[in-house]
């Protein structure tokens, strides 16, 4: 029986072209290798262009041992709801709320895709993005798909053969793969290149609030230096993977697979309007010392013209400023893994969600100040750069309570649903044939 994967594809926003080319490597995949692939496409677009996709799935070419499913949200929520109550788990509608909540949510939208995988017996969920394109070699496209299941999911010591570099300490190689992953070409990941070029010492101090409380300068620049910027502008030309703990500043989500043993046990946090929500298994993987692959078939990153102006620039930049906001608590609960290191393994390797979720919950209880202050360097920053970033500043001012509750619930929610996480993917798993998301 052939091993069924997920390769999803959440989307907000028109996209034909990623779908086709997406169904392209789905085809590739399944015709190079001994899987089946779940082409599972997230759509929560309107009405008229979640048409214009199904006109693209409709194109797709038939393809042995490639089943295409494209959900809008009433699917998707009619598949959690189901879930939900057979979990038996209470408080059902909060949980529907941070599976699928009224606001943009990348943790959330990967989550679902999580939990339809496991509902349709895959063994690892494969993600890419709606704004993103493949590289191209000789006229054919680079697809990170081959990396990815010539060594996800086996033992470390078995996949060696599979990769170009092996770095990993001999005292991991009966680990599984948990993770391989590659970067993205081209333009930032998080758009703040406008604010760089009219001022790069701003910039240098909005970015560097990212860094952790009690950071030092030198810290902060060198985070400031490989932030968002990806891979560069080098393409492809040959292939370079490493099996080794991964270095989680070279992946990035629009390129990346997981294992189940990882995502059916921690979920994402499920934050709202938050960008970089999505990265805590990153994270995960390499502080419980679980081996990965890192490649270089990194994809192509563009940005939709919305994130730059009127009400798209307003949300695009409220989700940055929650981003850094959420560093308040994720950094305690980044810090108690790393301390951990294999502890948060068990005696098979698969990672214990009550360490996860008990971090959670501690750090939800973090003192405020440093957020006040992020904060208001923002408001300063925004300011002086002016023009739609001093109204954008003038938006967030009166948020600022709002925003600061907000990001404390935050973690509160990821502790919640770590702990109804396992009950979830039980229930997933026992979906009846006839109820399967289609």
């Amino acid at each position: 029986m052939r091993r069924r994967i997920c390769l999803t594809l959440p989307t907000n926003r028109a996209c034909a072209g990623t779908i086709a080319a997406t169904g392209a490597e789905a085809a590739h995949a399944a015709r190079a290798f001994d899987v089946e692939v779940h082409l599972l496409i997230l759509d929560s677009a309107d009405g008229p262009t979640y048409d214009e996709h199904a006109k693209a799935v409709a194109a797709l070419p038939a393809t042995e041992h490639v089943v295409v499913h494209h959900l809008d949200e009433d699917a998707q929520r009619a598949f959690l709801w189901d879930v939900i109550v057979r979990s038996e788990l209470p408080d059902a509608e909060h949980l529907l709320e941070l599976m699928l909540p009224d606001a943009v949510s990348y943790g959330a939208c990967t989550n679902r895709a999580f939990l339809i995988a496991a509902a349709l017996g895959c063994t690892s969920v494969h993600r890419r993005d709606s704004d993103s394109r493949y590289q191209l070699l000789d006229g054919e496209p680079v697809f990170p798909v081959d990396h990815e299941l010539a060594t996800l999911g086996r033992r470390a010591a078995d996949a060696a053969g599979s990769v170009t570099g092996n770095t990993l300490d001999p005292a991991h190689a009966d680990k599984p793969v948990s993770l391989v992953g590659a970067s993205f070409i081209g333009e930032l990941s998080v758009d703040i290149g406008e604010m760089r070029e009219a001022d790069p010492d701003v910039h240098r101090e909005v970015v560097g609030l990212w860094a952790p409380t009690g950071a030092t300068e030198e810290e902060r620049r060198e985070l400031v230096a490989e932030s968002f910027a990806g891979a560069g502008s080098e393409p492809f030309t040959h292939d370079r993977a490493v099996l080794d703990l991964p270095d989680i500043w070279r992946v990035d989500m629009c390129n990346i697979a997981l294992d189940h043993e990882v995502y059916e046990r921690v979920p994402l946090p499920p934050a709202t309007a938050t960008i970089g929500s999505d990265y805590f298994l990153l994270h995960l993987v390499r502080d419980a010392t679980l081996p990965g692959v890192v490649h270089n078939r990194h994809i192509v990153n563009y940005y939709t013209p919305e994130r730059r102006t009127g009400a798209g620039f307003t949300a695009y930049q409220l989700r940055f400023a929650k981003f850094l906001l959420s560093m308040l608590y994720l950094y305690p609960v980044y810090s108690e893994m790393e301390a951990a290191g294999d502890a948060l393994l068990d005696a098979g390797h698969r990672v214990r969600a009550d360490v996860i979720a008990d971090a959670a919950r501690r750090s939800a209880a973090t003192d405020r100040a440093e957020n006040h202050r992020r904060l208001a360097v923002l408001d300063r920053c925004y300011r002086q750069l002016g023009s739609k970033y001093a109204e954008f500043a003038d938006h967030l001012a009166p948020l600022r309570a709002d925003l600061l509750d907000e990001a404390q619930a935050d973690i509160e929610d990821f502790a919640l649903l770590t702990d109804a996480w396992g009950p979830l993917v039980r229930a997933s798993r026992a979906t009846p044939a006839d109820r399967l998301p289609c």
